[in-house]
């Protein structure tokens, strides 16, 4: 990506520049990408997510685009700053599955993402004890910029394509809907991310306010201060933006499901089932964990996070099961169930996964646990491509359909900016006014 973006600046070096605005943990320069000379910054985020590739290739789109069309720079009074990678370093760690082939198979047995401590967008403990190197730079570049649109570009492994917004965009649902239907991406229709968030259209979610929860409520909810919400004290609306890799249908069918209840004891009694099973096959790898070396650590973190959260999930969606929170589940479609049921599996699988390559960057396996969790991968990976007829999306539409709903949100952005500034209305701004702050 540094180098398809050096040779973009260096054929473009009137209207494209590339500087290093920071260094990740293991020194990978943090490289951004800025394409035009306008007055309204707009920053896009790529890779917050280390599993979640897509954008790093919609950068570079979005790059070629804003150089190749004056509408979206000069016209607009739009500088883009694109950040290649906030998290070069997590992401390295799945070249296993980068080149391909793309089966659900080598995605799982090659797939990383750090625990969620280490996750660059999250700030549970306020921006201002934030010590992660990434998410400084990340800070540091919205307080200089102060952008009056902000992207962040993630990647679904197993469903369909939404956003999450922190200020409506009236007509982005409609755009999107025409985007997906073009190239042949479903829309989630219930998110397992935003289930308990409003809805501003469909697969259109309003990321809420951070407020104080536990550490499990951060993982599940992610609704802890972040630098998606950080920047509204300059006014700047954040669109979070997932596209899949592996799409299915079903996340878009929106209709009553027929025994609610019954689907939902199914999901939860699958999760706590493989729950109890996972966490006996850590129970015997742990004790060897030590000779993976500095992997083992980082690949544990995860591990215990997901079975941090899968029982207090399952308790969740259980319909018979009070899970402490006060909070009953909203009103379920079809598409809701299925993208429960995706997640729920999805939790076992990154834990399998994860689980396999401990043990085998060990180089030893006195507990005999590879077959089983082969065994794991293969069936848990047969549900998600025959129980659920997930198929590959090829990357090409994947950045496409990412491009298209980014350059959608940047047009009915700038609308409501100029509508505001035209009627003399406040606008976002007015909300940035008053610092963020957990209640």
């Amino acid at each position: 990506m540094g180098v398809r973006a050096a040779a973009l600046a260096a054929r473009h070096p009137a209207d494209a520049r590339l500087r290093r605005v920071g260094t990740s943990r293991a020194g990978t320069p943090l490289l951004l990408l800025s394409v035009g000379h306008g007055s309204r910054q707009v920053l896009v985020v790529a890779g917050p997510h280390a599993n979640e590739p897509v954008g790093g290739a919609t950068v570079l789109r979005l790059a070629e685009r804003a150089l190749a069309d004056p509408r979206l720079t000069e016209a607009a009074d739009a500088t883009w700053n694109l950040l290649l990678c906030v998290d070069p370093d997590g992401l390295r760690r799945n070249e296993g599955w980068l080149s391909g082939p793309y089966t659900l198979g080598r995605y799982a047995r090659n797939f990383f993402r750090p625990g969620f401590l280490e996750q660059p967008e999250w700030l549970p403990d306020g921006p201002g004890r934030a010590t992660l190197p990434e998410t400084r730079t990340l800070l540091e570049l919205q307080d200089e910029l102060r952008p009056f649109l902000q992207f962040s570009l993630h990647g679904v492994d197993v469903g369909g394509g939404f956003v999450e917004l922190t200020h409506d965009l009236p007509g982005l649902a409609q755009r999107l809907a025409h985007s997906a239907a073009r190239l042949g991406v479903p829309r989630e229709l219930g998110a397992y991310d935003a289930l308990y968030w409003p809805h501003l259209g469909p697969a259109v979610y309003r990321i809420p306010p951070p407020r104080r929860g536990d550490l499990t409520a951060a993982i599940t909810e992610a609704a802890v201060e972040s630098t998606w919400c950080h920047p509204q004290r300059y006014g700047t609306v954040t669109a979070v933006v997932e596209a899949p890799m592996w799409g299915v249908a079903a996340v878009g069918d929106g209709s009553p499901p027929a025994d609610r209840d019954a689907v939902l004891r199914s999901v939860s009694r699958t999760l706590r089932d493989d729950t109890r099973l996972l966490n006996h096959l850590l129970a015997r790898i742990r004790p060897g964990a030590r000779h993976a070396g500095p992997d083992a650590a980082r690949l544990l973190a995860p591990v215990d996070d997901y079975l941090l959260v899968c029982p207090r999930l399952a308790d969740a969606w259980d319909p018979d099961t009070d899970d402490g929170s006060g909070r009953s589940l909203p009103p379920l479609s079809t598409a809701h169930l299925v993208a429960l049921r995706i997640a729920g599996r999805r939790l076992a699988l990154r834990t399998a996964g994860l689980l396999h390559q401990l043990v085998t960057r060990a180089g030893r396996d006195p507990a005999d646990v590879l077959p089983e969790l082969d065994r794991l991968v293969d069936e848990w990976c047969a549900d998600y491509r025959d129980g659920c007829a997930a198929r590959w999306i090829p990357v090409a539409r994947q950045a496409e359909y990412q491009t298209r709903v980014v350059l959608a949100a940047f047009e009915l952005a700038g609308r409501r900016a100029s509508a505001c500034s035209r009627s003399g209305e406040p606008g976002w701004g007015s909300e940035a006014a008053v610092p963020m702050h957990r209640e």
